[in-house]
């Protein structure tokens, strides 16, 4: 064997498989000993190889499990699971249940198995459960069908290490961004290739009225990943609400430092995002670090969703202040915070349509974004109200004064009444 070429060959595979050269040693040892089961051993056995990669030496190991009569079914239960027609293997029965705490058992194979007092004789430390290795002699040629084994092994092998790798790799950077390219469309599914696997944007992640076309570039927000039989599967989305935040932090220094601080967000994917911000250091302007000089920053933001429309509002503490600042870029006259986490907001008339927005959508979104139920009416309705409280004292007074000079009216006439009789 030339060494050096192999070398290569292991490093090659390794840097472009993204597979530790270890792993690829263990899977070239594992279709060895396969090759050599193959061609040399017999069936039940349990070999194992050990490969130098330095030197190009193999060597070859048969190992055997140490076990004691408690490990092993008797004749007794041995003949009761053939009457069941329960299916018997060295490893005992396929359909046998071992409970939470109790030892497997299996049923004896002299080339899998050893008796604890045989194997004290080779070895005196070994105990039952452990593994005997028993040195076989080393071969150097194999057949067709052996090296073809050895081949699809390596091959599997190789597979699953660079699976294992990618999912990994990928779970590692759930919750974050990534950017992909649109690779196929299959229905109303994206694949997206986002380096060393496809991900995948499903309709229910999209954005609505979104188009795809092949060979696009996009951001894209790594949902998670999905364990499947056929491998790992990466869930893509374009509409998760933390998309924006994470664009944010691409594009706001500020935000990723830590210097403004998003307290929430709310999204209608395709129409609208309201975020609210905070400043944490004194002298940084929230609002306007995430809008940028002449808007370029969220302007960045806004072109990488397709033109959805962004509000980005200043958080305060005060829920009155907070409301009034969510229903941009309505003007507020009056917020009265009332039971029942209730706000009852008061706009001028020419305010109203939109402060509310079209189809509700601004001041559903205010809502969300505050976490307060918001009621819109207009400053005139208030002010109606307040004239219609003030007019009744005013009405009540009016009745006072009129009933007042009947009262002496009717005074005056009883003392004219005796004046009248005496001048009579």
């Amino acid at each position: 064997m030339d060494i050096k070429s192999f070398q290569r060959a292991l490093a090659q595979i390794a840097e472009e498989r993204g597979i530790q050269p270890e792993k690829v040693i263990e899977t070239i040892e594992s279709a060895i000993a396969t090759a050599y089961k193959k061609d040399y051993g017999k069936k039940g056995q349990k070999i194992k190889a050990k490969f130098n990669p330095v030197s190009g030496d193999v060597k070859f190991w048969q190992i055997k499990l140490v076990v004691d009569s408690s490990m092993l079914y008797t004749e007794e239960e041995i003949e009761r699971m053939k009457e069941n027609k329960e299916f018997i293997s060295d490893e005992g029965p396929a359909s046998a249940e071992v409970s939470a705490g109790e030892a497997k058992k299996f049923v004896f194979n002299e080339e899998k198995h050893i008796m604890a007092d045989e194997a004290r004789k080779i070895d005196s430390k070994l105990n039952p459960g452990d593994e005997l290795e028993i040195p076989l002699q080393a071969k150097q040629d194999y057949g067709r069908i052996a090296a073809q084994t050895a081949k699809q092994v390596i091959l599997q092998k190789i597979r699953e290490a660079e699976k294992e790798v990618i999912s990994s790799e990928f779970k590692s950077k759930e919750g974050e961004i990534v950017s992909g390219i649109v690779q196929r469309i299959e229905g109303h599914t994206i694949f997206v290739d986002i380096g060393r696997t496809l991900g995948v944007l499903n309709r229910e992640e999209q954005i609505p009225g979104e188009f795809y076309r092949p060979g696009q570039r996009l951001k894209f927000y790594m949902l998670k990943v999905e364990d499947t039989p056929k491998g790992s599967v990466v869930l893509l989305s374009r509409s998760y609400p933390k998309l924006i935040s994470k664009l944010f932090e691409l594009e706001v220094p500020e935000i990723a430092s830590g210097a403004v601080v998003i307290k929430s967000i709310a999204r209608e994917p395709g129409f609208r995002t309201k975020i609210a911000v905070v400043s944490e250091e004194q002298g940084v302007d929230p609002v306007g670090s995430c809008v940028g000089q002449r808007g370029t920053r969220i302007m960045a933001v806004i072109n990488e969703l397709g033109g959805e429309k962004i509000d980005v509002v200043e958080w305060q503490e005060n829920p009155q202040k907070f409301i009034a600042n969510s229903l941009a870029p309505a003007k507020i006259v009056e917020v009265k915070i009332e039971e029942k986490n209730t706000a009852v907001v008061f706009v001028p008339e020419d305010q109203l349509s939109l402060a509310i927005g079209k189809d509700g959508r601004n001041v559903r979104l205010a809502a969300q974004l505050t976490g307060w139920k918001i009621d819109i009416k207009t400053a005139e309705t208030e002010e109606a109200q307040k004239g219609k409280d003030k007019e009744k004292p005013a009405e009540e007074k009016e009745e006072a004064k009129e009933e007042k000079p009947k009262k002496k009216k009717s005074k005056n006439s009883e003392a004219e009444s005796p004046a009248e009789e005496k001048s009579e």
